[in-house]
């Protein structure tokens, strides 16, 4: 078995060749957060619950830092965020030759800091991900490849909510993110919902409906 690139935890699916969904947790958190709520995803999926390759002081993890300069205006490390999404690539390749997985069924969900990465990779290998579930983030467009073409990206198929109380990442920030995707000619389905920065109740019933919707087994 290879080395891999990211330390992760696996929920086995109930069927071999099984569609993958690889999960991506936000800043300063780690590969147990979003596997906490495994258990209630479909036994259907194969679930990769990925840990980021930047560790924060005391704690925590993160998939590119966050600057804060003097005047505390807030900057990303778009450098460390494109280092991550390249590993991100080749560490789905290490786990569909790994595991018995599914390669042309493939979902990243991934929530705030996750989410954004979630979205990039999505846009620098359309040939390996098919569907992002994008929860609390937006569309980092420094991080995107140039010169998209739309014809790549047809197949992709994206769900993605926000809190409009979300005082980390503003509801402004998320809104532009369906707008975008449709321009690009991508199926998008946006929800909002009157929380702040997590996921409520609601918006996993939502997400997760979605994912069954499109599960395709």
């Amino acid at each position: 078995m290879d080395t891999f690139l990211l330390q992760h935890l696996v929920r086995k699916a109930n069927k071999p060749n099984a569609p993958l969904l690889i999960l991506l947790h936000g800043y300063g958190s780690d590969e147990n957060d979003l596997f906490s709520f495994s258990s209630e995803l479909s036994p259907n999926f194969f679930i990769v619950s990925a840990k980021a390759p930047y560790p924060l002081t005391p704690y925590g993890n993160a998939w590119y830092a966050i600057n804060f300069d003097a005047n505390q205006n807030k900057w990303n490390d778009n450098k460390q965020a494109l280092d991550s999404v390249e590993i991100l690539g080749k560490f789905i390749d290490q786990i569909i030759s790994n595991y018995d997985v599914d390669k042309n069924n493939i979902t990243l969900l991934g929530f705030s800091q996750g989410s954004i990465l979630s979205l990039a990779a999505a846009f620098h290998f359309p040939n390996k991900i098919q569907k992002v579930v994008a929860l609390s983030g937006y569309l980092n467009m420094d991080i995107l490849p140039k010169n998209l073409s739309i014809k790549q990206y047809q197949k992709l198929q994206i769900y993605c909510s926000h809190g409009t109380q979300d005082q980390v990442i503003p509801i402004e920030w998320a809104r532009k993110t369906p707008i975008f995707l449709k321009e690009m000619g991508i199926s998008c389905v946006f929800d909002e919902f009157p929380v702040g920065h997590g996921i409520s109740p609601q918006s996993f019933m939502q997400f997760n409906k979605w994912l069954n919707d499109h599960l395709e087994i």
